[in-house]
């Protein structure tokens, strides 16, 4: 999946605004103010980081060696996935969607209603 390809998955998403909060290469999309998605935007190969749920990452892990420990993330919860190492982008996207539902669920109930 290209970067440009990537960004427009994630802020087609309800609520989603796309930021560069830690410097000007770290581009990091949010639901309602939670990070669900990031990546570097000149180093785009090395890996988009996705939050996941903790078993279901070692999971990941263990299947497709382009799925890594969250790069500078809490590496139970967030996976570095290498986007051009030859995933499906339907494999990708799948992932992206668990992401930002996992950071939705933990919204609150009128946080989660505005997205309605």
């Amino acid at each position: 999946m290209h970067i440009e390809d990537f960004r427009d998955y994630c802020m087609a998403k309800k609520g989603v605004t796309e930021e560069l909060p830690f410097d000007e290469d770290t581009l990091v999309f949010k639901v309602c103010g939670k990070m669900f998605a990031l990546c570097s935007l000149s180093e785009y190969s090395n890996g988009i980081s996705l939050k996941c749920v903790p078993e279901t990452a070692l999971q990941l892990r263990e299947t497709y060696t382009q799925v890594k420990p969250g790069y500078h993330m809490n590496k139970a919860h967030w996976n570095t996935i290498l986007p051009e190492a030859g995933l499906p982008d339907a494999l990708l996207k799948e992932w992206i969607d668990l992401s930002y539902l996992l950071v939705v669920q933990k919204l609150t109930k009128v946080q989660r209603l505005t997205l309605l």
